[in-house]
């Protein structure tokens, strides 16, 4: 039941990288391409993010929440009000992320950029609030 290897919800799907930290985006990216998905960014920052979305169909996204003084959350309702599927990257706790997010799947910092990939196409939560993923 467990899938290892098995990407293909990436297929042909624009994926957005928004993260600040180098080595960390470097890894999403090659992640993503792994997993079939074409690659928007990566950007380091809630403006040059907003800018691709403007002009570009997104599937998906994984957000670094904090971004230098600024956090991804109105990228992510962007996002979502344009039917995107968003992963949280993060340090931070749940209780960070504000109510209206808090069904967005968020993977703890360090993370496993192939996990990370994996979190974008798992079910979201239910009715009740549960969440898969999340722990």
């Amino acid at each position: 039941m467990m899938i290892e290897r098995d990407f293909g919800d990436l297929a042909g799907k624009a994926v957005l990288v928004v993260e600040d930290e180098y080595f960390l985006a470097k890894e999403t990216v090659e992640a993503v391409r792994r997993a079939g998905g074409a690659v928007l960014g990566p950007v380091p920052d809630v403006a040059g993010a907003m800018a691709i979305l403007a002009g570009t169909h997104v599937d998906a996204a994984i957000l670094d929440i904090r971004l230098g003084e600024e956090t991804s959350f109105p990228l992510a309702k962007a996002l979502r009000e344009k039917g995107a599927r968003v992963v949280f990257v993060t340090g931070y706790e749940d209780w960070y992320v504000p109510g209206d997010l808090d069904d967005v799947p968020v993977y703890r910092k360090p993370a496993d950029p192939d996990n990370v990939v994996r979190l974008l196409f798992e079910p979201k939560a239910d009715a009740n609030g549960e969440q898969s993923g999340n722990g």
